[in-house]
């Protein structure tokens, strides 16, 4: 069993920045795969970033380039830093765990893009 904890949504202007934290209940180092997902109204939710436990990353095309994962192996925790934030990045972000054949979910954190 892994709970997830996100933090650091909010609302921001076209072009800043915000950082997404994912708290986990279990050593990092352990769990296959964590990534960022997102849904926006009436969309489905999409894979936007991942990180191996061996710390091999990927991004969908639309964050390339602006938006970096990360961890804290020590804390626990994964990062997601987004810069150059659009409209269209508004959505509800969740931290996703893939451990031990499993799929755990954290609840969810708003990012709203907005003038």
């Amino acid at each position: 069993q892994v709970q997830l904890v996100e933090s650091g949504g909010g609302l921001v202007q076209p072009g800043g920045s915000l950082r997404l934290s994912c708290a986990a209940s279990v050593n990092i180092f352990s769990i296959n795969v964590m990534g960022w997902y997102r849904q926006a109204p009436g969309k489905e939710r999409d894979l936007v970033a991942s990180i191996t436990g061996g710390g091999t990353t990927s991004y969908a095309d639309s964050v390339k380039g602006r938006f970096t994962i990360s961890r804290d192996i020590a804390e626990n925790t994964v990062y997601l830093q987004m810069n150059s934030l659009k409209p269209e990045d508004t959505a509800v972000y969740y931290c996703n765990a893939r451990f031990l054949g499993s799929p755990y979910w954290g609840q969810g954190t708003q990012v709203t893009v907005s003038s």
